[in-house]
């Protein structure tokens, strides 16, 4: 049983899925679309919630969020399944697959095997599609690799039903549903918005351009507050979740450049164009930040690596970014 599902590699799971679904029914949708009208772009520092002991940082909207987005704004049906029964699940799977309908998949990295060990981590919000089962192996269209892979059924299950933070329950979900055309217009400018909105709006002093600045001045005490050691555990799960989990701060300004640049030319946009060249230097500046961050976790820090010199990196990507929103806020009216 194998549906023919054309795998694209993306550089976030749930934008390469939501692209993928949307994209094997007809519609024109690339990754950085997918992502812009989904309106992925978020930050967030959460020191009460915590992943592996120590702090989460997000830089993405929450899980679900981008998928759900993108399939409403296209005018798109998706079905959501969660299952309390790991073999009721998995049977749900297999009926959906013989429909010949693919399936995409909320899981935890950790109980995929064919993770290499290295880059495999107790993360259970990685999306996958699945798109067939031949000899007991499912056959799984991981946005994050460049082609298909194989995962043995029991590997899956795990997977699906992986324990702890941000559980994925055995959560499925399908297309049902797509329009014949779609006119983009209107979703990008939402995306737009709600980007802006998200960054620029939110009340909470630890969300959008507020909980930048809120972290930059969290950031800058932790060799005080916290000691030494622990403050570089602080800022090694910092760094990891902006560059290795998910697709990260830097990462994913380069996909919301991408997706700015083909809004420009739905729009017909010069400044959208100009916008996105901001936006990659943006995405730039926080890789600074990262490589700095790397040099004190590998005992490598110089004078430009201090606590205070990654702070004022930080604020300085919370006040271009403050003025790139409010731009964006002000073009799309």
């Amino acid at each position: 049983m194998r549906i023919d599902y054309t795998h694209r590699q993306s550089a976030h799971c749930e934008s390469g899925v939501a692209a993928g679904l949307l994209s094997h029914y007809g519609a024109r949708m690339s990754e950085a679309l997918a992502f812009g009208i989904g309106g992925g772009l978020f930050f967030a520092y959460l020191p009460f919630i915590k992943l592996n002991d120590l702090p989460l940082t997000t830089f993405r909207a929450a899980t679900g969020a981008i998928l759900k987005r993108a399939m409403r704004e296209t005018g798109a049906t998706l079905e959501f399944q969660q299952f309390r029964n790991p073999q009721t699940a998995m049977a749900a799977l297999d009926e959906t697959l013989a429909r010949g309908i693919p399936v995409g998949c909320q899981t935890g990295a950790w109980w995929l095997p064919y993770f290499p060990p290295a880059y495999r981590f107790h993360f259970n919000m990685h999306n996958l599609v699945v798109f067939g089962k031949e000899n007991g192996q499912y056959l799984i269209s991981d946005p994050v690799f460049p082609e298909p892979v194989t995962c043995a059924a029991d590997d899956l299950l795990k997977a699906r039903f992986a324990k702890g933070t941000l559980a994925p329950k055995g959560r499925m979900y399908y297309l049902t549903s797509l329009p014949e055309k779609i006119d983009y217009t209107r979703p990008v400018k939402n995306g737009i918005r709600t980007t802006a909105k998200a960054m620029l709006k939110t009340p909470l002093p630890i969300i959008g351009i507020k909980g930048i600045r809120f972290l930059a001045n969290r950031l800058e005490k932790w060799p005080q507050k916290l000691g030494h050691d622990k403050a570089l555990l602080y800022l090694g799960q910092l760094v990891r979740m902006q560059e290795e989990i998910g697709t990260g701060g830097a990462g994913f300004r380069f996909i919301h450049a991408a997706f700015l640049q083909e809004a420009a030319g739905i729009l017909n946009s010069a400044r959208l164009m100009e916008l996105s060249a901001e936006m990659t230097a943006i995405g730039d500046r926080w890789r600074e930040f990262a490589v700095a961050a790397a040099r004190n976790c590998k005992g490598r820090a110089g004078v430009a690596d201090s606590y205070p010199a990654m702070a004022d990196i930080l604020r300085d990507c919370a006040t271009r970014e403050e003025r790139l929103h409010k731009e964006l806020w002000k073009l799309i009216g």
